[in-house]
């Protein structure tokens, strides 16, 4: 299996990365302001924020931009992480787009490694979820 395009991160970052990403805000302020800006810029530009999106392009993390597109259901950005990032980022936001199938070979193996990156690929699809559920309101949806 090929490995993961991201840093080493330690375990610690990893989790509070998955808390931050389900909203916990002093979390994501500490990785914003911590080595890892990057995972604090992606709780926001998962929630669509256009700054943070370009924040991502434009310094080189390409890779947790293709992470979000794939779990907004966008083939290409899959493929590219497949070819660019190896198959756990691939399956990553697969599973964040509801891919079953995809979230059970993230869970295969080693719980310790495995484990952690099933549970920021559920973090995400958490969010995303919700953002469709809102977008798709009838009660939200404005007439005009």
């Amino acid at each position: 299996m090929k490995a993961l395009p991201l840093p080493a991160y330690p375990n610690k970052v990893l989790l509070a990365w998955a808390e931050a990403i389900t909203g916990h805000e002093e979390l994501r302020d500490w990785l914003m302001g911590s080595d890892y800006p990057e995972l604090g810029v992606f709780c926001h530009a998962l929630n669509n924020e256009p700054t943070s999106r370009a924040w991502l392009r434009h310094r080189g993390h390409a890779h947790l931009m293709a992470l979000i597109e794939g779990a907004e259901g966008k083939p290409n950005a899959v493929e590219w992480l497949r070819t660019e990032g190896g198959n756990v980022l691939a399956d990553m936001a697969l599973a964040a787009d509801n891919d079953e199938d995809a979230l059970a070979r993230l869970m295969r193996g080693d719980p310790d490694i495995n484990g952690i990156w099933a549970l920021i690929a559920l973090r995400i699809q958490h969010v995303k979820n919700g953002i469709e559920e809102a977008n798709n309101d009838v009660h939200r949806i404005d007439p005009n």
